[in-house]
Order: C-alpha cells, then structure tokens, then sequence
C-alpha cells in the first residue's frame, strides 16, 4: 500500500483510540521505505509523544517488569518505558519496531500488551494507540516468523515506495532538488534492494536523505563527493548522481524564468527534470513571500513551453501537492489547463 494511503490509515487508528475502535496495526516492509517515519509523522500532526521500543534488543522482563516480595505475596515492578498517562500524557502512541527480529521469548510478552492493552497489573492508557513494525522474512534482515497468536492481534499493511508520494515529502523536508530531479529522472532507483546480494548500501527512500545530506557536506570537495554519494546509495547509484548532479552547469537561468523573461526549454531530458524540481522549490518558497502568486504564474506559464507536455504536468502536478488548491487561484493556471486538457492529471 502507497505511503499516503497508509498514513490515513495510521491518523485514524490514532483517532479511534478516543472511541474505543482502535485496532493494532503491523507496518511489513523491507529495510529503508519509510516505516518509522510514517510514525514519526502522525505523531508530529498531533504534537503526540512516540514511544519506541525496540523489542529485538528486549528480554521477556524488559516487558514484563522484575518481581520483587511484597509480605508473602510478589508484584511486579511496571517498566518505566511504558506509556503512563501521568508522565508521557493522556494521547500518543506505542510503537512496538524491529517486532519481527524479536525472538519468541520477547513477542510471547507481548501478546498481551497487544491485544488486551494490558500486562499484568499494568494497563495501557486509553488515548493510546499501539503500532509495530518489521521486515519481512528474506528481507536479509534478522527476523523470525510471526507466531500466529501475534499475528492474528493486527492489522496488517505492506509498505510499498511510491515516488509521487516520496517526492512530496521530499519538498516538505527541504530535500535537495537535484536529488528530487535525479529521481524524476530515475524512478526505478528510488528502491533497489536486492537481498540475494546482500547489499551494504543501497538506494532506498532512507538512503537517499543520506545523499542529501553528502550533498550538502560535500559539494565543495569535488575528489570526494562521489564516494560518499556511493557510501549513501551504492556504486552504481551514487556515480550517476554524481554524473547527474555534475551536468547541471548547462540548467537555464531560474531567476530569469521567474522575472518573465523567454528562457528556452533545454533539450536534454536529465535538464528538463532538473528544471522542474527546481521550479518546485521556488514555488515553495515564493509562496511564502508578497510576489508569490506572480512567480507562480510565471512557472505556469514556463510549464506550458516543455515540448513534452507530460513533463509540464509533472511539474504542476508537483506544485499542487506541495502548495496545495491555492495553485488553482493563480490566473495563469486555467490557460495552462486548457493546454493540457487532454493530458489526465491524476494522483
């Protein structure tokens, strides 16, 4: 399932906790395709508290809690790290990671946290919800098989990688636009993992934030800039980010385009993605500044010049999802429209 469906899925299961509706919910997926983040960011929408344990570094007690002799009888002490409505708030969310490289011992505590929202004397607080995740079985990775008592306690979702869906996160989080174009350009090394392999570094969502980053620490050391884009996302993709990133000394000139002025269309298409993702982010910004509706009617207009017209639509289609139905009060979007009219935009 897409990133953007399943964070729908995610928001409500947290809202649900409020009606007693709420079902726990199991994020499949390999390595480096976002499962955290999508938890990570339900929780920042809501100013929630996440609390993450990782139950592959846990023993049964970390879980459980310690017994300890109260007169003749034991009670058991409850973990700290559980979610306490008094010290971590009435609303958040228990995210149980790494839950498939657990070993039986761990996940057979946890089946009644799970399901029963409740270990022992301990009860999880009602505005909680509860998510997992972990890889799949020949992701490479150290897992063991799902026993089916736990498993039958979730929903389950498989995350797939989508890269309109990475894209537009990629805008929201100030990613580098030429990683965005190289992408563009490269759809199909957006996820490339092939476990038969065995990969150290390889391209994932994940791994490219990390190239982002290299671009950022590096761009002024060109000897070095390759090997730690390929440290990022392996040989053969870091070498054609590097190639790609290196080629953009030929991009037209952004700030004529947006002061109006005739800027050709480059011929190369690695150009023409460039140019787009560019144009993206300095709608972004502009949006922010008095002029913004003007430059964004001025990268309408340069949309409508690409000669294929697909790559035009990519670009609005870009600009709609990162500045939202304002893009549709701009006057030059309804002459761009008519251009494209029989071009289906879709989501």
């Amino acid at each position: 399932m897409r990133p953007i469906q399943l964070l729908t899925i995610l928001e409500q299961e947290f809202l649900s906790t409020r009606d007693g509706h709420h079902t726990p919910v199991m994020l499949w997926g390999p390595p480096g395709v976002g499962k955290s983040d999508m938890v990570a960011q339900v929780a920042a929408r809501h100013g929630a508290p996440v609390i993450d344990i990782r139950l592959s570094q846990m023993e049964p007690s970390d879980l459980r809690g310690i017994p300890f002799r109260t007169g003749d009888t034991v009670e058991w002490a409850i973990p700290a790290m559980l979610p306490n409505a008094d010290r971590h708030g009435a609303t958040g969310i228990l995210f149980l990671d790494e839950i498939t490289s657990a070993p039986p011992s761990v996940s057979a505590a946890a089946y009644q946290l799970i399901l029963d929202r409740r270990l022992g004397e301990y009860e999880v607080p009602e505005g909680w919800a509860i998510f997992a995740a972990g890889n799949r079985q020949g992701d490479r990775g150290v897992t063991y098989t799902m026993p089916a008592p736990l498993a039958n306690r979730f929903s389950h979702f498989d995350v797939e990688t989508h890269l309109d869906d990475w894209v537009a996160w990629a805008y929201t989080h100030g990613i580098d636009e030429r990683v965005i174009a190289f992408l563009r350009f490269r759809p199909e090394l957006l996820f490339d993992f092939d476990p038969a392999h065995n990969p150290v570094a390889f391209p994932s969502p994940r791994s490219w934030e990390f190239a982002h980053r290299a671009l950022q620490k590096f761009e002024r050391h060109p000897q070095l800039l390759q090997g730690t884009l390929q440290a990022c996302v392996g040989p053969a993709a870091g070498v054609e980010l590097n190639a790609f990133v290196s080629s953009l000394d030929k991009m037209p000139d952004l700030d004529a385009i947006l002061a109006g002025e005739e800027v050709p269309v480059p011929d190369e298409i690695d150009l023409q993605y460039a140019v787009a993702a560019a144009l993206v982010g300095r709608a972004i910004r502009a949006r922010e500044g008095d002029g913004g509706p003007e430059v964004l009617g001025r990268i309408l207009d340069y949309a409508g010049h690409f000669p294929q017209r697909e790559m035009g639509v990519m670009l609005v289609s870009d600009m709609h999802r990162a500045i939202g139905a304002d893009l549709f009060e701009v006057p030059e979007f309804s002459a761009w429209a008519q251009t494209v009219s029989d071009v289906m935009l879709y989501e």
